[in-house]
């Protein structure tokens, strides 16, 4: 396997069930957008390594705007340093669209132009030694 490049970028996209709705005005907790850096930083490491890696810290995390139950999220990762096993990304967090319920159309929703952004994160992962 080639060595990772810098810039390779995934994109993930998710609505957030009502279920996950953890405080008032449907909020979810700043953990929920964790969960899904850890997701995308999985298929990065699996696309530049072959291996789904794992996550060794956070240098950074911003939580810049609510994340509601109703939203779709739009979650990026993209490789921004590559050592020998440790994999530097950055991590964001954009609401693409947003529901915005009323009595009389309590599916409504709305896409967001532009987009929200909700979460920044900075971590680094680890990936197993090339055998060779």
């Amino acid at each position: 396997m080639s060595s990772p490049t810098v810039g390779t970028r995934v994109v993930h996209r998710r609505y957030v069930p009502y279920a996950h709705a953890h405080y008032a005005g449907n909020l979810v907790d700043g953990a929920y957008s964790l969960g899904l850096f850890g997701d995308v930083a999985t298929e990065l490491c699996i696309v530049t390594d072959g291996d789904e890696g794992l996550f060794a810290s956070y240098s950074d995390v911003q939580f810049k705007a609510p994340v509601r139950a109703g939203d779709v999220l739009e979650i990026t990762a993209e490789l921004t340093r590559a050592g020998t096993r440790s994999r530097a990304m950055e991590f964001a967090v954009h609401v693409v669209a947003r529901g915005a319920a009323t009595d009389a159309q309590p599916g409504r929703a709305e896409v967001l132009d532009p987009p929200l952004l909700a979460t920044t994160a900075t971590g680094t992962v680890v990936v197993p030694p090339t055998s060779g």
